[in-house]
């Protein structure tokens, strides 16, 4: 039987991970090669087997009838080979090589790279790729080692933990209350200024459903700040733009400086817990156990973030 050459396999991958992120450049990326490259590789695929495998535009990146067929037997080998590679990654007992990870916007950034360093300082063999995505990942066909999200991922090839429950809370800056004054009820925002966050993957205002012990309480805040970032919401209310909503792990470190003060705090909005997901083909994989086991130092049984104190 004839052998498979390095440029053919090296096809087929650019080929796979093109078809499963729908253009060349996102499979570059993930490949880390250039755009240009992937293309070639696809094209001298496409001139091999005689056959065109997409239908492309300026826009969209479509399969074949052709280059649908190849892609499903494209993920068999791809998935193979991934069982290979986590076989002998199981094998070893020291953690080394890359982790890839991937994290909406505000939990990378507040609750997962500034751990990072003392990760690399504890397993100093290991390299990691944290990738900041507010959009669910496919892990596998992405070759992502762990996603840590907010909300359930209904997925049976992949392992759930829960980390931490996630509170949303009303904050202010002590300028701003200084000014204002503090609300003592839901019905005395409405003489106040409001900050209100839209939801990245949705676009949909967050709604105002609070908890108050075991009742609830539902508030439409008429707000005249609005931001599809959590961060730039923080940002308007650490200004003293008025009174808004923020989870509870995003605000902590500001809360424990006094920049930023709880208002009726007795109130709460109770959001998806914050998880994470790995790939059941990665169970024994030292590198995944490594840092699944440093997540539950940073998320400690109750968070002190939730405490909001």
């Amino acid at each position: 039987m004839e052998q498979i050459s390095l440029d053919r396999l090296t096809g087929i991958i650019a080929f796979a991970r093109a078809a499963s992120l729908g253009s060349y450049t996102a499979a570059s990326r993930v490949l880390s090669i250039s755009p240009s490259a992937v293309s070639k590789s696809i094209r001298r695929l496409e001139e091999r087997l005689n056959v065109k495998l997409f239908n492309r535009t300026t826009r969209s990146l479509t399969l074949t009838t052709e280059g649908k067929d190849l892609y499903q037997r494209a993920l068999r080998l791809l998935r193979e080979a991934e069982e290979i590679e986590q076989a002998a990654f199981a094998a070893r007992t020291v953690p080394s090589g890359l982790i890839r990870i991937t994290t909406p916007y505000p939990v990378g950034v507040h609750l997962i790279a500034p751990h990072l360093p003392e990760f690399r300082r504890r397993y100093p063999r290991m390299n990691v790729e944290l990738h900041l995505s507010d959009t669910f990942t496919d892990l596998i066909e992405e070759s992502i080692d762990i996603a840590v999200r907010i909300g359930p991922v209904v997925d049976s090839r992949l392992i759930a933990k829960k980390l931490a429950s996630n509170f949303v809370y009303l904050y202010a800056s002590p300028d701003y209350l200084n000014e204002n004054g503090v609300p003592g009820s839901l019905d005395e925002l409405t003489q106040h200024s409001l900050i209100n966050v839209r939801v990245p993957s949705s676009g949909q205002l967050i709604k105002w459903n609070f908890q108050v012990g075991d009742d609830s309480a539902e508030f439409t805040p008429d707000a005249q700040l609005t931001a599809n970032s959590t961060d730039a919401a923080l940002a308007m209310i650490k200004s003293g733009g008025g009174i808004g909503i923020l989870p509870s792990y995003i605000v902590h470190p500001h809360v424990m400086s006094g920049k930023l003060i709880p208002v009726l705090s007795e109130y709460y909005i109770v959001r998806n817990d914050i998880s994470a997901f790995w790939p059941e083909s990665r169970r024994g994989n030292p590198n995944v156990r490594a840092f699944i086991d440093f997540l539950g130092e940073i998320f400690t049984d109750p968070a002190p973030w939730n405490c909001n104190s």
